[in-house]
């Protein structure tokens, strides 16, 4: 018979996976919102950790990142991509990509950076996000706008690269 204490153990040995939510937005010219970080070098999208021990869901969390990140509390749209990215000096990550849809003049005039984690945004055209984002998270996002040009499904991914 397994005790509450074999099972709490056997929940502590298995492995660890972080997971993370970001929302893919566009302006009315297909320009992505990159936002800069001051924690680290180069750009992401907005979004962050899931806060899943508090039992916050992919979904929740990128809402929340979002609008602590940007000002902007919008409820993300479909699921673009899934991404399965290995860990080095970390354990591997989740990472889910929503789409947040195209931005209007009046949402950018209404973005306000949190100035505790990000030092700038800007709007960056398809052709130009390899300057900005490299390795997994900018084969994700070409994956991404890839998802919303063609209609299709949720992109699975590993290391940003389609799989399946």
């Amino acid at each position: 018979m397994t005790t509450p204490q074999d099972f709490a153990t056997y929940i502590a040995g298995l492995p660890r996976v972080l997971a993370g939510a970001a929302v893919l937005f566009r302006d009315a010219t297909g320009r992505v919102l990159l936002v800069e970080p001051s924690y680290r070098e180069g750009w992401a999208l907005p979004g962050g950790t899931i806060e899943s021990d508090d039992g916050e869901t992919p979904r929740q969390g990128a809402r929340r990142e979002t609008a602590e990140e940007i000002g902007l509390d919008v409820e993300p749209g479909r699921l673009l991509a899934v991404d399965w990215v290995p860990g080095t000096a970390r354990p591997p990550l989740v990472a889910y990509l929503y789409d947040g849809g195209v931005l209007g003049e009046e949402d950018l005039k209404a973005i306000r950076l949190q100035e505790e984690e990000l030092l700038s945004w800007r709007l960056v055209p398809r052709e130009e996000l390899p300057e900005y984002l490299s390795g997994a998270l900018g084969r994700r996002v070409l994956a991404g706008l890839d998802a919303v040009a063609e209609g299709a499904g949720t992109a699975e991914l590993e290391n940003g690269h389609r799989v399946g």
